[in-house]
């Protein structure tokens, strides 16, 4: 591969992946502090965030429409019309925002019940869910800055906001769990304060730096035309539709997991946690081929857009593998920080190492999907995500694991075939060109 376009992936991958896991290590702090006030506290909190993000899954896919579209007239040397698109989305989300979150607030006390049914984890689940969806009109603007920094190659500026929001969310938390400089120990309800406060102060920053680096390319001066708003809708929705059943996903799951047995969904969980994080170079891979892709094509060189895809493939196996490696290797080492029961850590054994074989490929599957995003394809990604999740993965992951007896080890195992017939639907579709021929 030639260096500068190595160099090129890196310098924008860098900075997203370097966010990323910041994002991880708040969510780690956070659970240590909230883990003080004990089991209650923690299942409510770690049950809330998942909630919350499935309530936020949709409106999130203003992100991919955002880069998208803005990458495509970067491509074209047309920076005011990614600057109008920016503007366009974030009155979408300020006028659809308020509305989903009321709605949702509404629902959370007599929802909350059917998810967990100890008094403790809902009468502090309750006001967490709702502080928390009340900022969703800041998580919506704040991921379409992103799109937006992505997309011009300012990934550094979305580096540098988040780790300001997570400064903010930490001592916000350190002041509001537990009462410290005079104010009140609010517990978890605090904890729901403190992030919904560190989004709008995101929120806040993204508006300053949009001022600072492009008032002058439209930024807040002009808006979309029809045309361009139709496109954004066109991709986001689809987008946001792909990470709603995502999640839903991971709870139908843990659910069937949960019907082999309590040790066997411990050790799943753990599993997951670490596939989560491990992946994380894989996703930042992947935004970047997003951006490289769409400004390609806003150039009008499809050829040179194919290739990036394949150039940040290769790049991703490479780091995935390397990650992939002490999952197969020393999967009782990476699970005793987490499992202590020896039974338990005897059961993520192999599904830890089949974790850390399929990592390429997962890389394969990130780098043509948002490849594919990037072009504006995003029903066709969706169809293939939710599918091979929904119709193929669940129903037989349930009849594998709980029905036939197979276990955790063969739930591992299917997800581990269905995810490589994801990937190579991604390539064979990223092969067929057609993502070429679409108009973003």
């Amino acid at each position: 591969m030639d260096p500068a376009r190595r160099n090129r992936i890196f310098g924008l991958a860098l900075p997203i992946i370097g966010g990323m896991v910041s994002q991880n290590l708040l969510n780690i702090v956070d659970t240590a502090m909230v883990g003080f006030l004990g089991d209650a506290a923690l299942a409510a909190v770690g049950l809330g965030g998942f909630v919350v993000f499935m309530c936020q899954a949709l409106i999130l896919g203003i992100s991919t429409g955002v880069q998208s579209s803005a990458a495509r007239r970067k491509g074209e040397g047309n920076p005011a019309r990614a600057a109008a698109i920016l503007n366009a989305a974030l009155v979408l989300v300020l006028i659809v925002a308020p509305v989903f979150s009321l709605v949702l607030i509404q629902l959370a006390a007599p929802v909350y019940p059917f998810l967990n049914s100890d008094p403790a984890v809902i009468e502090r689940g309750v006001p967490y869910i709702e502080w928390r969806l009340a900022a969703i009109v800041f998580v919506g603007m704040n991921f379409a800055f992103r799109g937006y920094w992505n997309a011009l190659d300012l990934s550094r500026v979305y580096m540098t906001t988040l780790i300001c929001m997570h400064a903010t969310n930490i001592l916000l938390n350190y002041v509001l769990i537990f009462g410290n400089f005079g104010a009140p120990a609010l517990g978890v309800t605090g904890a729901g304060m403190a992030s919904a406060i560190s989004m709008a102060v995101g929120t806040v920053i993204y508006f300053y730096l949009g001022v600072k680096h492009v008032r002058k390319d439209g930024f807040l001066r002009c808006m979309a035309t029809r045309s361009e708003t139709a496109s954004l809708v066109r991709v986001s929705i689809p987008a946001g539709l792909q990470q709603l059943f995502f999640a839903a996903g991971l709870v139908a799951m843990f659910w069937i997991i949960g019907k082999i047995g309590t040790p066997e969904l411990a050790a799943a969980n753990v599993l997951v946690t670490v596939l989560l994080f491990a992946i994380l170079p894989g996703l930042g891979m992947g935004l970047a081929c997003a951006t490289l892709v769409g400004q390609a094509l806003g150039k009008r060189e499809p050829e040179d857009a194919y290739r990036w895809a394949f150039d940040v493939a290769k790049v991703t196996v490479v780091l995935l593998t390397i990650l992939g490696l002490p999952m197969w290797l020393v999967p009782d080492l990476v699970s005793s920080v987490f499992i202590h029961e020896d039974s338990t850590r005897e059961l993520a054994r192999w599904p830890m190492r089949i974790m850390g074989l399929t990592m390429p490929i997962e890389a394969i599957g990130f780098a043509f999907m948002h490849g594919m995003l990037g072009a504006g394809d995003a029903h066709r990604v969706m169809s293939v995500s939710i599918g091979t999740q929904w119709l193929l993965f669940l129903p037989l992951a349930f009849v594998i694991g709980p029905v036939v007896g197979y276990g955790l080890l063969g739930v591992w195992v299917w997800q581990g075939v269905t995810r490589t017939l994801q990937s190579w639907l991604f390539f064979t579709m990223w092969r067929g060109r057609k993502w070429q021929r679409i108009e973003v």
